[in-house]
């Protein structure tokens, strides 16, 4: 746009018609000090005066001349400019479109998640909140009945929906900003950017310090919907939307690099894939054994978690604090700490693997 505005306005240096009598040496000089100024400051009247001052110019005569000098140049040089500065921005701007689809496909996989496994999650919430086994967790959802088997579904789609869209996108960014700025090897840049983009999501914590509460039995009498659970939070303060932050920022970033580190391995392990069918199993596949192996790992930090965030009010127990309390009560037992893994491990190898095989689906199609 700017080449062709200069050409319809520019005309030859015949027309401007002005006497020039200074020496090329004070020319090359003004045109020098010239290139630092700004098109606008150009037309400035403080810049004419002290530029024109300095060399026994009159202002129009500056002008003018200025004007047509830069004119006549970007005519010249436009070709090379939209070059260079395409060279030096294309990455950027490639970047940033990339960024853009996977914030995209990370919302809608984990919308496609959500909306197939959130009765299983349900059931593994109250499993790992009471130590109950299936059938008995199963049996209180048939209680509640059909109609509150969907309830509080919006905390953890809003939340999940961002926090994956945030996950993928973010991991992205972060990883070629540390790539650009930093030395450092790229098994070191991705996993602190996996790190940085779990601790961002964890922003997000208040959906599920709701979606605890609702999915708890004991508080359906307390409030019926979501809007009425950050309502009754608000009177106890901001610092009890953030209840369970701790073991939610120790599942996070860890989590995250594993994940991130680990799916091109498994992936490279799987049979080669030679269609978009094929890709979609190899990519459910890697996603589902990545989220059952990290649901397993992590799992003592997400039934603390549901301990400490099925609290309203009161005092803010340490991390190791609840965490002991818990181990007591389950008579110090693993087996009794990880009562719910097996059904998490199924329910992550189904989770993760649609999250996945959604995302790199969508992915190949943006």
């Amino acid at each position: 746009m700017r080449n062709t505005a200069t050409k319809t306005m520019c005309t030859s240096y015949q027309m401007w018609h002005l006497p020039f009598s200074f020496t090329e040496m004070s020319w090359n000089c003004l045109k020098t000090l010239c290139m630092q100024m700004t098109y606008k400051q150009i037309f400035k009247k403080r810049d004419c005066v002290q530029l024109c001052s300095h060399f026994h110019l009159p202002s129009w005569c500056r002008r003018k001349r200025l004007l047509y000098e830069e004119r006549k140049n970007s005519m010249m040089d436009s070709e090379d400019l939209v070059i260079t500065s395409s060279k030096q921005d294309i990455a950027h701007h490639i970047v940033t479109f990339s960024s853009g689809k996977h914030y995209f496909c990370g919302y809608c996989a984990a919308f496609t998640n959500i909306a197939i496994t959130f009765p299983i999650q349900k059931v593994l919430f109250r499993q790992q909140l009471y130590g109950v086994r299936i059938r008995e967790a199963v049996c209180q959802l048939k209680k509640d009945g059909i109609r509150n088997l969907y309830r509080g579904l919006f905390p953890p789609l809003m939340q999940k929906t961002t926090t994956l869209a945030l996950m993928f996108g973010l991991y992205e960014d972060f990883s070629f900003l540390l790539q650009r700025h930093t030395n450092a090897s790229e098994l070191v840049t991705c996993s602190v950017a996996a790190v940085l983009a779990g601790t961002t999501e964890a922003l997000l914590t208040p959906f599920e310090r709701v979606q605890t509460l609702l999915q708890d039995h004991k508080h359906h009498d307390r409030f019926t919907n979501t809007y009425q659970a950050f309502k009754m939070l608000k009177d106890y303060g901001m610092k009890e939307y953030y209840r369970g932050l701790i073991p939610i920022l120790l599942r996070n970033g860890p989590s995250n690099a594993l994940f991130f580190g680990l799916r091109g391995p498994i992936k490279q392990c799987l049979p080669e894939a030679t269609s978009y069918s094929a890709h979609l199993v190899n990519d459910f596949i890697c996603g589902g054994l990545l989220g059952a192996m990290l649901g397993f790992l992590f799992f003592p930090m997400n039934v603390v978690k549901a301990r400490m965030q099925s609290q309203i009010g009161g005092e803010f127990q340490s991390f190791p604090k609840v965490f002991m309390k818990i181990w007591v009560e389950r008579d110090r037992k693993l087996t009794h700490l990880f009562r719910g893994a097996h059904l998490n491990y199924h329910r992550s190898i189904l989770s993760w693997g649609i999250i996945n095989a959604t995302y790199e689906f969508l992915l190949k199609f943006l």
